[in-house]
């Protein structure tokens, strides 16, 4: 998923974040009211009250959105100089490092103070889920992003990087699964996920993890396969080719910021089924390989049960009706106290919102179209609708 989040302009007045999708640009520093003649005052008093206006109306959209109580204060602060003939409290000289310091805010990534536009604003961006902020121009200047969280990787943190590319936060690679006898026992338990729903996969299918390189060759390869987004993490095969597997090496280096050695492996798959394999991308954490194996494993199940030619929308919005419904079902098991639970939680929750804010026609609308069926009927008779309408019910 792409990282959105609109282009911030904040001012040198104090901002409190989070996340959307929205934009604003705010005034300069007022100068003292002593020296102001009294047309002046009248303008930007209206020019406030137009501000406070234009936010209750919601025309002005922001990430980081200044807090109005900053406002009322410049606005009192105005009104009482005019009475008193005092100069304004909001005329000070912001220019200095204790400004910067307590207001001005840091890239997360490199760590300096972000920069300001030739209009005098700051301008960043900032992750809708993380809240990561970052200057505008690491998007394009080859800033490593985590192929599993999505989060930059930032001067003080080095992330680990795999063999085909793709690199890991240290936080990610933590519990990862790097080849396919570490996955066996997570199969067996997504198996046994889909026993308990009446779904059992009766075919003992293959599971594979690859390296990217192999997962896109492969899909390459079928003639008859399902939709896919440009960057493929699972796939499920019902075509006989030759696959090349990783398997874990021993580890050299010291320290957690290196990555195992892994040995590629040819496999033969043949065709004893409608689907020959299941290939999941190595080297993700537990939830999300999870995640992305129970949605193929939905893949195999159609096939197996003969739900063929099916719209894409319906298709894929109901295997990520089933992953996100397994991935819910993993949230409600974890417990425990200390780091480790806490990131396990925050992971979980972060892919779990990956799959209900996806925007695409096919995967997002599909799960949101996926999902309301099921709260509504109940998986078993949205699937008979799917068999014998090809539709969802509504």
């Amino acid at each position: 998923m792409d990282w959105f989040g609109s282009t911030h302009e904040v001012s040198s007045r104090r901002y409190n974040g989070r996340y959307g999708g929205r934009t604003t640009s705010m005034g300069t520093i007022l100068p003292s009211t002593s020296s102001i003649p009294l047309r002046e005052i009248e303008s930007i008093d209206r020019a406030i009250a137009k501000s406070f206006a234009d936010e209750r109306r919601g025309n002005h959209v922001i990430n980081e959105v200044f807090q109005l109580k900053g406002d009322e204060d410049l606005a009192r602060a105005l009104q009482e100089s005019l009475k008193l003939g005092e100069p304004s409290p909001w005329n000070r000289n912001v220019s200095g490092s204790c400004y910067n310091e307590s207001n001005h805010p840091r890239c997360d990534v490199c760590k300096n103070f972000i920069r300001k536009n030739t209009a005098g604003v700051v301008v960043y961006k900032a992750h809708p889920f993380w809240g990561q902020k970052y200057c505008v121009f690491h998007e394009h200047d080859g800033t490593t992003r985590c192929c599993s969280c999505e989060r930059m990787e930032s001067k003080e943190t080095r992330y680990v990087a795999l063999g085909d590319g793709r690199k890991l936060c240290l936080e990610c690679i933590d519990s990862a699964v790097m080849d396919t006898t570490e996955c066996q026992p997570l199969y067996n338990d997504i198996q046994k996920f889909y026993e308990s729903m009446g779904m059992k996969v009766e075919q003992k299918i293959p599971l594979l993890l690859v390296e990217r390189q192999a997962l896109n060759e492969a899909r390459n390869g079928e003639t008859n396969g399902h939709y896919h987004l440009p960057e493929t993490r699972g796939l499920c095969l019902s075509e006989e080719q030759t696959i090349s597997t990783v398997s874990r090496q021993p580890r050299t280096g010291i320290g957690m910021n290196w990555a195992p050695n892994m040995r590629r492996e040819p496999y033969k798959l043949t065709r004893i089924c409608e689907v020959t394999a299941i290939l999941i991308l190595h080297g993700l954490p537990r939830l999300l390989t999870g995640t992305i194996l129970a949605h193929e494993m939905m893949h195999a199940w159609l096939r197996l049960n003969g739900y063929v030619a099916l719209r894409q929308d319906v298709e894929e919005g109901i295997c990520q009706v089933v992953a996100h419904m397994w991935l819910t079902s993993q949230m409600a098991s974890i417990s425990g106290q200390g780091k480790r639970f806490a990131l396990e939680k925050k992971l979980s929750e972060f892919f779990k919102y990956q799959i209900e804010s996806d925007q695409s026609p096919v995967y997002g609308h599909g799960f949101r179209a996926g999902h309301r069926a099921v709260v509504k009927h109940g998986l078993q008779k949205t699937l008979y609708n799917i068999r014998s309408t090809g539709n969802f019910p509504f």
